[in-house]
């Protein structure tokens, strides 16, 4: 990754120094070019100044005219010259090499002459400029009679570019350097940059690798940065504790289930091994295989609990849900109730619109069991256990309340976790496996809701499970499932 971003910074630095420098290297040639054009257009200028018209011609008197052309710049040499029409020189600069060469280039000239570009005998480049200054002839004389009138004047200035490319030759090498400076500049601080940028990734991955499997209170150093590597940092120590509180689930699951698995097993082992060692009635037969019976009821509930909570997420699957009206499933399920203390547990039904929802009616009767199987078993016999059903809003609440030793509120949070007691329930010495709620609570997810727990020492509990309504939510997949 430090690699990768070295190179894309380092590329768009040379891209900028590249664009850059281009760009200023044709600003500046633009603007000299220029400048020597308007040295030229000045020059011509001064000399149509000197020229004077008359009546028979244009007249050029060298003698009598100190020309100026302003102060050399940036460009090189310049020189100036006049010609009649048929291109004889009347005056101008001291000859040069370029003399052939731009005497050919200004007889074509037009009163509005552009710049032109003319290479010497020595290969110098020249800019040249020129300019065509006529008058109509109304006198009689002749150019013989008035040697200084003439029909026409060619003038003709030029400059040098030797000086022109010096000073871009010059400023070429100064941007190269600029460059190579700057870019270099960028490879130690950017590299530099980055690694320090990156060094907190470095030290995670590298507490990562030293993490063995088995240490889940480790956790990756993070850097106070208070930007996404800050962020990535407590993500990934947090997915390290969730494995870690997953972890020890598993493992108080796995310890919870063999002890629970090992008492009714050590009991029917017990109880076969009593009754082998010597001959027995056939009344003790009947007891030890009646005691056998219960124990083995008793294991295939644990399984079974166990087998439905130890399902991945990703494997649980939903039950074919229909719409169920719950006032009147509720008084045929509760007729049809066959658990302890019938006579203390009844059903109220509350007034409004009939809520109806969307479950599947053995696993929703499952779930209704259990709740009133912790009802029983943490109340005192006499005491109402009541069931109720209500709308509120686009959720419906099925409540399962008693008046029993209740719950403290450090212990509501865990009721739900397979094999956890209460201390209240460890103390009254209940039968009880640790597992209904789990299945309860496991159920009321499957079909789309939740398990709630209203409770107060000595006073007793509410268990709620809040369903959607049937008009709330889309139909879901039908898929089986068992428990």
């Amino acid at each position: 990754m430090s690699t990768r971003l070295s190179i894309f910074f380092l590329g768009t630095v040379a891209l900028i120094l590249v664009g850059f420098s281009a760009t200023l290297y044709a600003a500046a040639s633009k603007y000299l070019h220029r400048q020597a054009d308007e040295r030229l257009d000045a020059a011509l200028n001064t000399l149509v100044a000197a020229a004077e018209f008359s009546d028979h011609g244009v007249e050029w008197e060298p003698q009598e005219r100190r020309l100026s052309f302003g102060r050399r710049t940036v460009e090189g040499q310049f020189l100036w010259i006049v010609c009649d029409a048929r291109g004889r020189r009347l005056d101008g600069s001291t000859p040069t090499d370029l003399e052939p060469s731009w005497t050919d280039s200004i007889m074509t000239a037009t009163p509005a002459g552009r710049p032109r570009r003319v290479e010497d005998r020595g290969g110098q480049l020249w800019r040249v400029m020129a300019r065509r200054l006529e008058a109509p002839r109304t006198g009689g004389s002749d150019e013989a009679d008035e040697p200084s009138v003439h029909e026409a004047l060619i003038l003709g200035a030029a400059v040098s570019l030797s000086g022109v490319g010096e000073t871009l030759r010059n400023l070429a090498l100064m941007l190269t350097a600029l460059s190579c400076g700057t870019w270099t500049l960028a490879l130690l601080v950017g590299g530099r940059l980055c690694q320090r940028a990156l060094k907190p990734v470095s030290e995670m991955a590298e507490a990562a690798r030293a993490i063995a499997g088995h240490e889940f209170d480790e956790r990756l150093p993070i850097a106070a940065t208070g930007d996404e590597l800050e962020d990535l940092g407590r993500a990934f120590n947090g997915l390290l504790k969730r494995q870690h509180e997953s972890h020890d689930r598993q493992r108080r699951f796995t310890g919870d289930a063999s002890h629970q698995l090992r008492t009714p097993l050590t009991a029917i082992q017990g109880q076969v091994d009593l009754a082998l060692r010597q001959t027995r009635s056939a009344e003790e037969y009947q007891r030890v295989l009646t005691v056998v019976q219960g124990k083995t009821r008793h294991l295939r509930q644990i399984v079974e609990a166990l087998l439905f909570l130890a399902r991945a997420d990703a494997e649980s699957q939903r039950p074919p849900l229909e719409p169920i009206e719950l006032t009147d499933w509720l008084r045929e399920h509760m007729a049809a109730w066959t658990g302890p203390r019938p006579d203390d547990v009844r059903f109220e039904a509350e007034g409004g619109e009939a809520p109806c929802v969307l479950a599947h009616p053995t696993l929703l009767g499952e779930l209704l069991d259990n709740l009133l199987d912790n009802a029983c078993k943490y109340s005192e016999p006499g005491t109402p256990i009541v069931v109720r059903a209500s709308r509120d809003g686009d959720t419906v609440r099925l409540s399962v309340e008693d008046r029993g030793v209740g719950i403290e509120e450090a212990a509501v949070a865990h009721v739900a976790a397979p094999f956890y007691r209460t201390p209240q329930a460890r103390s009254r010495d209940s039968k009880g496996l640790g597992l209904g709620l789990s299945v309860a609570a496991r159920l009321a997810t499957l079909f789309g809701g939740r398990l709630d727990v209203e409770s107060r020492p000595g006073r007793g509990s509410t268990f709620s499970v809040v369903l959607p309504t049937a008009t709330a939510r889309p139909p879901l997949d039908q898929k089986s499932v068992s428990i």
